[in-house]
């Protein structure tokens, strides 16, 4: 069980971290690619198949501005492609709105904007689908998520 994560350019890493922080989490391996759909598009395509070839299940790609390298990826693989828009203008919307507006059949998940946390946790719960071992510790997870956010705000009834 692997995750790829690949995004377009350096300034795009402390975003990107978290979905290396959410798959750590779950003892889910990754690799990482800084690759450009526009700049390299010639070793974007060879490290796809490297990854179809080395196990990796599932993309998270992270772009921003007019976003194009998460559909790129879906163009080239059946796996599974999850966008994080990051914002490089207009609040991130240009980003999601490009990432979201997939056309027919060939779609791309896509989370929050600068979410890449999410797109880490989307990657597990796909993952857990095979993984039982992985989809016990997605149940444990959310059970002490609730757990804690109660003990949290149990006693919070006034301002």
């Amino acid at each position: 069980m692997k995750v790829g994560i690949i995004f377009g350019s350096k300034s795009d890493k402390d975003i990107m971290k978290n979905a290396a922080v959410a798959l750590k989490e779950f003892d889910v391996d990754y690799e990482v690619h800084i690759l450009s759909a526009h700049r390299v598009p010639e070793r974007l395509a060879e490290v796809l198949k490297e990854m179809e070839n080395g196990g990796v299940e599932c993309i998270i790609a992270g772009a921003g501005l007019a976003a194009h390298l998460p559909g790129v990826i879906a163009s080239q693989t059946v796996m599974p492609v999850i966008g994080v828009p990051i914002n490089g203008g207009m609040e991130g919307l240009d980003s999601l709105f490009s990432i979201v507006q997939m056309p027919k059949s060939i779609p791309v998940a896509t989370v929050g904007i600068n979410n890449s946390y999410n797109a880490g946790m989307l990657a597990v719960q796909m993952l857990s689908i095979k993984d039982s071992g992985l989809k016990e510790k997605l149940i444990k997870y959310r059970k002490d998520m609730k757990e804690k956010f109660i003990a949290n705000n149990e006693q919070f009834n006034e301002f």
